[in-house]
């Protein structure tokens, strides 16, 4: 009978589901750059004297490929406004051309706004994306910059936080709907259990009764 249980028991075990929940996106498991960092890795002198970064600035997130001519080229240009503009943004660099992890965050980045990333440089700036660079996205470019800084800080569009708000929407929802499911196969082992051990008793009296009836046949003989 015990063994009965026990296999029941494995077997609502086996057809439990197995909830997978997507890893959050954590800059500090990438390998990116700072602005300054990325035109030294290019190569660009600075054309600018003073530049700091603060929690004020908007990010400008990039992903770029070491050698790429159109990512030098955009590169040259937000070297060429820092003077005029570096209080308003701080650059987020990827290299995806020798980093996998950072190729595959890229496409992850531009599935997420609905886009393809078909190549470099990818610009993603609030909510606005630029694929590719040329020197007639400037003034948008500068136009998305400044826009994003002048929205309140606390409602600023973040590409990264809105991908873990949704994950961390799907995983509560993935816990919720797995708890629920786990309850009721508990319920149903319980209740099959309980049907097993009353069935299980009601054949163990009868036999006893019949076993009774046959002895009191033997002795009447």
């Amino acid at each position: 009978m015990k063994k009965k249980i026990m296999c029941l028991f494995l077997a609502m075990l086996m057809v439990l589901p197995i909830t997978v929940f997507a890893k959050k996106v954590n800059l500090k498991d990438y390998k990116t750059m700072n602005l300054k960092q990325t035109l030294a890795d290019d190569e660009i002198t600075e054309a600018f004297k003073k530049y700091s970064e603060n929690d004020k600035q908007v990010p400008v997130y990039l992903f770029r490929g070491k050698g790429c001519g159109y990512c030098h080229a955009f590169l040259e240009f937000l070297n060429s406004i820092t003077e005029e503009y570096g209080k308003y943004y701080k650059l987020v660099s990827f290299e995806v051309w020798y980093d996998k992890d950072n190729a595959t965050l890229m496409r992850d980045v531009a599935s997420f706004l609905g886009k393809e990333a078909g190549g470099v440089p990818f610009i993603v700036i609030g909510d606005q994306v630029f694929a590719g660079y040329a020197s007639t996205y400037d003034d948008q470019i500068k136009k998305a910059i400044t826009d994003l800084y002048n929205t309140d800080k606390s409602s600023r569009y973040d590409v990264f936080k809105e991908m873990n708000k949704k994950e961390s929407s799907s995983s509560s929802s993935s816990v919720s709907s797995t708890k629920v499911i786990v309850w009721n196969l508990v319920f149903v082992l319980i209740s099959t259990c309980s049907i097993i051990l009353f069935v299980n008793n009601k054949i163990n009296k009868s036999n006893e009764e019949i076993i009774n009836l046959v002895k009191k046949s033997n002795k009447n003989k």
